[in-house]
């Protein structure tokens, strides 16, 4: 893998936000789910992801996770993703999300 420089790291915008709305996603290619996601100052973004096998939409409600908030939006089927949510692919294929492990002020960018 190539090695980056803090100032690469630094062009990343990684910031913490709050699942507040979950769809469940059937125009998908791979099962999914539509989330809406609190992210403070920068309001509400959409993000489609594949986190299905270990996640049902009830639980997901009020998580906090963290989501790249800079790369350019992205059409998935009929709906626009504006956010990537990160997660750990397990060996299984199945994604885990990442989250803080205690309640911090949505939009705060990671660092």
């Amino acid at each position: 893998m190539t090695q980056i420089n803090y100032d690469d790291f630094e062009k990343i915008e990684i910031r913490v936000g709050r699942i507040i709305d979950v769809k469940n996603f059937p125009q998908a290619r791979k099962p999914a789910y539509k989330l809406w996601i609190d992210l403070g100052e920068l309001g509400v973004k959409k993000s489609s992801a594949q986190i299905t096998k270990l996640y049902n939409s009830e639980d997901l409600k009020n998580k906090l996770i963290l989501a790249v908030t800079n790369f350019p939006p992205r059409q998935i089927a009929d709906f626009m993703s504006e956010v990537l949510v990160l997660g750990v692919v397990t060996e299984n294929g199945e994604v885990v999300l990442i989250q803080p492990d205690r309640e911090v002020p949505l939009g705060k960018r990671i660092s």
